[in-house]
């Protein structure tokens, strides 16, 4: 019984310590970085973001807005701009989809919540909107990106709003 009972006390006494520091690193921070991720950039810039997405930025853009979304393995990158009709087309064109973009005419009667929302850039789900052009561009992508999708909002007779989402 004697030892059964040393034997207790010995891995208390070894165990104990070790408890001991996972707690005091867990109470720091350091042993759990996980509940930092994701994490927005706050220094994510249109250009920087549309570097990152391997995109050129078009002069004509108005209304530019970015988010770069640091992730646990990958990273998730949100731009949105507002172009004039006249120069949607060439855009996604330069761009070369993977197919043609789908037109949708009424919103998505479910949506499903990204795990980059357009929200962080205080804008709706593009799949929440009516008259929206869509698709992929890439997936797998060349370079860094894992995938590039578009989503393209006619806002009005004169401009559309272009949003683009990747995987990094």
């Amino acid at each position: 019984m004697r030892a059964v009972h040393a034997l207790g006390v010995a891995a208390l006494c070894l165990t104990g310590p070790a408890l001991a520091a996972c707690s005091a690193a867990a109470e720091s921070g350091a042993a759990d970085r996980t509940g930092e991720v994701p994490e927005w950039d706050d220094k994510a810039t249109p250009t920087t973001v549309s570097r990152l997405m391997n995109i050129d930025f078009p002069s004509t853009a108005t209304d530019a807005r970015a988010a770069h979304q640091n992730g646990f393995q990958d990273d998730g990158l949100l731009l949105v701009f507002t172009l004039p009709a006249s120069g949607v087309d060439g855009f996604v064109e330069q761009l070369d989809p993977e197919r043609e973009l789908r037109t949708r005419d009424e919103p998505r009667s479910s949506v499903a919540k990204p795990m980059t929302p357009f929200s962080h850039l205080g804008l709706p789900e593009p799949e929440s909107l009516p008259d929206v052009r869509e698709g992929q561009i890439c997936a797998p992508c060349d370079g860094d990106l894992n995938s590039l999708a578009i989503a393209v909002h006619r806002l009005d007779a004169s401009e559309s709003r272009v949003y683009l989402r990747a995987v990094d």
